[in-house]
């Protein structure tokens, strides 16, 4: 039997709590909310809603708009992979259309439509997505990791004499953008301004249109400059593959991509040397070569993915998903987090998943995200350097000091103080200079592992020829009489 659809926002039960009561987060209809008070720990609400649902559940969004949260990993799957079901594309939602979002909803960021090819469906999609698969296709990944590296080093110069750091701040939160600028070919953009803005952009702030008109102003330029004079960098391919993006698109889909991978690689960073610096199971695991880095990084976005829910796709038609009946113009949100701890696949969430890349960080179906090895990249090389450069360094403060802001898409970690024996700086260009081993913690011995070069056997080297001596008749005798 499918239950029916939950209560449309505007009614609620009279037996529960009165619309606007923030107790328990509970709304109109008895639903949950996904914000405000009682909504603090995101990732108990949403195993409160699996308890009480099942792998598809009713909730309310800001301004107790209802929407459903797709909690089930399999059910995830289903919905990215039926686009004859299931859009992108928010005027398709059905508070949408009949005005119950505001423009001045609190989620409109993520809401307002935009000719963006993760909103696109069809040939417009192909259109769109081809030039950015064409784009990313051209990316030197040895000249990216060289650079990765490079700006690590960089980084680390900054702090590595004073003995201490905030790895969120001054190394998270600005690692990423160095190497989305020189991706795009905009190095001398590079500034605190721009990691400011791309910071503040997604959290609705008071400022985050002015954050955003920054950045625009800034790939405006970029575009401007490619057009007229091409280079071999990202920004370019995109401007001249065959799809023939007008400007307008290529600056919107450079704010795009520069966006999301911006705060999904902060976050996989920080998430990762959060967890190589407090949990003991990790350490020991690097430690015993049971992990290398690059897993470590894998097992990172099993446990704390970089974006904890995607909003949102719509039903195109009336379906049923998770045994909910969904009607079309509903609108769903996909539950990242939630599905990567679904019961089913892991049963135990403090098992090993080593070697399993079937998480939902990156999506899937035709929107997974395009530039995943990049970002991958740009946590592997950064971990293992900066470690490498600090294989001492330990957190400066207890670990149930860690903040959190927590909003609907992501869960981001405030600061990670760190504390280290001051060291000197080291030169960008050259590869991070691997301690003694006698100088090196023997919990520390974190390094992405690299194929051994195959050497050459030595070959001894041929002995010279003497020089040839006649021999006098005497002499030849002397030899046969002693055998010689």
């Amino acid at each position: 039997m499918t239950p029916e659809p939950f209560t449309p926002a505007g009614t609620y039960d009279p037996a529960g709590p009165p619309p606007g009561c923030p107790a328990h987060g509970i709304g109109p209809g008895g639903l949950r909310r996904l914000y405000g008070l009682g909504a603090e720990d995101l990732g108990e609400v949403y195993e409160t809603l699996r308890a009480e649902h099942g792998t598809v559940a009713p909730a309310l969004l800001h301004d107790d708009v209802p929407i459903w949260v797709v909690l089930g990993h399999t059910e995830n799957m289903h919905m990215l992979r039926t686009p004859s079901h299931f859009s992108r594309d928010t005027r398709l939602w059905g508070p949408m259309q009949d005005g119950t979002v505001k423009p001045t909803h609190p989620m409109m960021p993520h809401l307002a439509w935009q000719p963006l090819c993760s909103h696109a469906e069809g040939e417009e999609h192909l259109r769109l997505r081809g030039a950015v698969n064409g784009a990313i296709s051209t990316i030197d990944h040895r000249g990216v990791r060289r650079h990765i590296n490079r700006a690590t080093q960089h980084l680390v110069n900054r702090f590595c004499e004073r003995g201490s750091a905030d790895l969120v701040s001054q190394f998270a939160e600005r690692l990423p953008m160095m190497v989305m600028c020189e991706i795009f070919g905009m190095p001398d953009e590079y500034n605190d301004r721009i990691v400011e803005a791309a910071r503040d952009l997604p959290k609705g702030t008071e400022t985050a249109i002015e954050s955003n008109a920054y950045i625009m102003d800034v790939l405006t330029r970029l575009t401007a400059r490619r057009r007229a004079a091409p280079e071999d960098d990202f920004t370019s391919h995109l401007i001249n593959h065959p799809a023939r993006l007008n400007d307008e698109e290529v600056s919107q889909h450079l704010r795009l991509i520069l966006i999301v991978a911006y705060e999904s690689t902060a976050n996989l960073l920080a998430n990762v040397l959060r967890v190589v610096l407090t949990d003991p199971r990790f350490r020991a695991q690097l430690n015993g070569g049971q992990m290398t880095v690059p897993q470590a990084v894998e097992q990172s976005m099993w446990d704390e993915p970089p974006f904890s829910a995607v909003l949102g796709y719509f039903a195109k038609q009336d379906a049923e998903l998770g045994g909910q009946r969904i009607r079309k113009g509903d609108g769903l949100i996909m539950g990242i987090a939630p599905g990567n701890v679904d019961p089913r696949v892991r049963p135990d969430t403090k098992a090993n998943m080593q070697g399993n890349r079937s998480h939902l960080a990156f999506s899937g179906g035709p929107h997974e995200c395009p530039g995943q090895d990049i970002g991958r990249a740009i946590a592997d090389v950064g971990v293992d350097a900066l470690l490498t450069r600090l294989p001492d360094a330990e957190l400066a403060c207890d670990e149930d000091e860690l903040e959190w802001e927590e909003t609907l898409s992501n869960r981001h970690l405030v600061a990670l103080p760190v504390k280290f024996a001051p060291r000197p700086q080291q030169d960008v260009m050259a590869r991070p200079a691997h301690p003694a081993p006698s100088q090196r913690r023997n919990d520390w011995q974190v390094s992405t592992p690299q194929r051994e070069p195959v050497v050459p056997e030595p070959v001894a080297p041929e002995p010279a020829s003497e020089p040839v001596v006649r021999l006098g008749a005497f002499q030849r005798l002397l030899r046969w009489w002693r055998g010689e």
